[in-house]
């Protein structure tokens, strides 16, 4: 469950990390009264569960309390990678002499959490982590040991950071402990003018196995789960929501992460995370392509499915009895492999339809939906 940018500066503060003075509200006339409490001049930034606000514009200075109202006014209703903004922050500009990045995220695969840091942090982290990936610490930290203030200097002097963002990281790494998340961020964590140490922007995703343990965020309504994926949850399908173009419908955890990697191989980026299980009934298509076609940002759609105890021709069987409940909009690549791969494949033959394209390897599919998503 990720939190909000003004609920994860909420646990930063109670936690002892310093963050500029901010109010939230969904009312420009609200946001008036808020920017001239906290001195006039104001940035107002849209709260939204996804990255790139700044670049779509959800991120403005403004100079006054009217120019707060007119801001604020602005960038409520703007539609930033599928998310409606819904309400705004106003916080208090900081006079920022330097940017760093700090984050801990679970890493899975190593059984372990990972300390991601950087002395070049702000919107272009992922491009200096891509260019010059030297310049980005990565540091492995055992959960039974933690990070202590001696763990949190190693951190600092990998990157690059100063001495006074070691209480920062030991206070972050409590934050991640403490409130059952697994991933906080700080992007930008600033050394001001004045020497301080402030967290300018955070973002927290708690571990949704832990929701007893945090009725806190369960009781606030506030709290709200990406759209598309509480209607997936409401429909039983395992459904993750990414930034990018062509959908992803497979059977198997394991199948749709290789999907994922091969859809990213092929030059376009993947829009959710879709595993059907064993299943592939004419309903659970039905639904995951109703959910996946309605994302806006999807330009073509790609079902990946190895033929086991669910045949590929139920798989078939099901697509086709879908295609006459969901309007089919954008093209939908289908690979079928595996128990009765054959028969499914002259099934979606037989039913001819003009967006229903079929590719015998996962490389070939992947290929196809990518050129697609690029064309339409």
């Amino acid at each position: 469950m990720d939190l909000y940018e003004h609920q994860a500066r909420e646990l930063f503060e109670e936690h002892g990390i310093v963050v500029p003075r901010a109010e939230v509200t969904d009312s420009p006339l609200q946001a008036r009264e808020i920017a001239r409490r906290l001195g006039g001049r104001v940035v107002v930034k849209a709260q939204v569960k996804t990255g790139g606000r700044g670049k779509a514009g959800g991120v403005r200075m403004a100079a006054d309390p009217t120019a707060a109202e007119l801001t604020a006014r602005q960038i409520l209703g703007m539609d930033i990678k599928g998310h409606t903004v819904g309400t705004v922050m106003l916080a208090q500009p900081v006079d920022v002499e330097q940017e760093f990045y700090v984050s801990y995220v679970l890493d899975r695969a190593a059984g372990r959490f990972l300390a991601i840091a950087s002395a070049e942090g702000g919107m272009e982290i992922e491009e200096v982590a891509a260019r010059r990936p030297e310049a980005v610490a990565r540091v492995h930290i055992d959960p039974a040991q933690g990070v202590t203030s001696a763990r949190a200097s190693e951190i600092a002097e990998a990157a690059g950071l100063p001495p006074q963002t070691v209480d920062v990281l030991v206070r972050l790494w409590e934050v991640l402990v403490r409130e059952d998340a697994v991933l906080v961020e700080v992007n930008p964590l600033v050394r001001t003018a004045q020497g301080r140490i402030v967290a300018l922007d955070g973002k927290v995703t708690l571990d949704d196995n832990a929701r007893f343990r945090q009725a806190r965020w369960g009781a606030d309504e506030s709290v709200r789960d990406d759209p598309l994926e509480t209607a997936a949850a409401a429909k039983g399908l395992n459904y993750v929501r990414l930034d990018g173009e062509v959908g992803v419908i497979g059977n198997g955890a394991g199948l749709v992460m290789s999907t994922l990697d091969v859809v990213a191989g092929c030059g376009a980026r993947p829009a959710n995370f879709l595993d059907i299980g064993g299943g592939a009934s004419a309903q659970v298509m039905a639904d995951g392509l109703s959910v996946i076609l309605s994302d806006p940002a999807v330009k073509s759609v790609l079902v990946n499915v190895f033929g086991g105890i669910t045949a590929c021709d139920a798989v078939a069987e099901g697509i086709v009895r879908a295609l006459d409940t969901v309007r089919l909009t954008r093209p939908l690549v289908v690979r079928l492999d595996g128990n009765n791969a054959a028969r499914g494949r002259a099934i979606l033959d037989e039913r001819a339809h003009p967006l229903v394209h079929q590719a015998t390897t996962m490389d070939g599919a992947a290929l196809r939906a990518a050129e697609l998503a690029t064309a339409a």
